[in-house]
């Protein structure tokens, strides 16, 4: 059986356990090569990890010919121009989410990998988790009826680091693209996609209440999905605790669950509520990076890509764009 030989550029934290050994343990994939600026962080990522090579320049990943497709997880900042020289050397990229800083980055990408004639894929991973396939097939299914609404919200509470004077990179909008939102809100807002439908229509407003930051730390939105389904969501960075749900509300009953934690999803109808436990595995893009992998070697299809990553920061933009001026 061929296996897709995967170079990682970017080897930090999500690559530890969420992300990486998915690329070791998945059917037809291995890990031979990871790159990270600092060479003694690679080199310590490749011994622990017993990945045979590492480098702290990431074209010298990219032009290695024992690397068949590249694993992009740096910040934001650098997808463009990683993916870019990955597609010029017409190798297939899986890019973290959010895919870019803004839609018009991505459309570049698309572009690049769609001149090379290489595939490119987005770290969307909810798409392939059984948790999150199990709100789908009950939406699918009309579990709740015709679906008539959804909201989605997130409210955490600040965090030691962003009140210091050297704040994370996901609150620098230079870096991620805007604040917490870009990096939380993209995760719920495409899964909402794959479930529902595209976003045809969204409007938004963002402020900076707290001021911890120079990127905004309160976002709330209306959009419609698929021409029909009406959708509300706030985002809330300086929030007294940390809260997190979805609920899809239809004809016959509604659905809640969360985009972050485990708690069980909820299926309530007039008639009965009903539990669905289901706790997300320990490295959780490992069933994404199989679709990829199985894809790649011409057995499946990924239900994450470029476009379709594309149009969650296309939402992002619209959400934004007021505050963004």
């Amino acid at each position: 059986m061929k296996k897709i030989r995967w170079g990682i550029i970017g080897c930090g934290d999500v690559t530890e356990v969420k992300s990486g050994p998915g690329f070791q343990h998945a059917e037809g994939s291995e890990l031979v090569a990871v790159m990270r600026r600092n060479g003694d962080l690679a080199k310590d990522y490749a011994k622990r990890h017993h990945v045979p090579k590492w480098y702290n320049d990431a074209q010298a990943l990219i032009n290695d010919l024992d690397v068949d497709a590249v694993y992009v997880a740096t910040p934001p900042s650098s997808h463009m121009e990683y993916v870019i020289a990955c597609a010029k050397a017409g190798k297939p990229v899986y890019v973290e989410k959010p895919m870019a800083r803004n839609y018009e980055e991505c459309m570049k990408m698309i572009q690049a990998c769609h001149k090379a004639n290489v595939p490119l894929y987005v770290a969307y991973y909810r798409r392939a988790l059984p948790r999150y396939l199990q709100v789908k097939q009950l939406v699918d299914e009309g579990a709740i009826g015709s679906v008539l609404y959804v909201t989605m919200h997130i409210h955490q509470r600040i965090r030691e680091e962003e009140e210091g004077n050297k704040k994370p990179w996901r609150v620098i909008p230079e870096i991620a693209g805007g604040g917490k939102f870009m990096d939380l809100a993209s995760h719920t807002i495409d899964l909402m996609t794959y479930i529902l439908g595209p976003v045809t229509t969204v409007h938004g407003e963002a402020t900076n209440q707290g001021e911890y930051y120079d990127a905004e730390d309160m976002v709330s939105a209306q959009m419609i999905f698929n021409d029909r389904i009406h959708g509300v969501g706030s985002w809330c960075f300086t929030a007294y605790d940390d809260e997190d749900m979805n609920e899809i509300i239809g004809t016959k009953g509604k659905i809640r669950f969360s985009t972050y934690q485990n708690e069980p999803i909820e299926l309530i109808t007039s008639e009965d509520k009903l539990m669905f436990d289901i706790k997300n595995p320990v490295h959780v893009q490992e069933s994404m990076i199989q679709m990829v992998t199985d894809e790649l070697i011409g057995k499946g299809k990924s239900p994450s890509t470029g476009i379709t990553g594309a149009h969650t920061n296309w939402v992002m933009d619209q959400i934004l764009e007021s505050y963004r001026r």
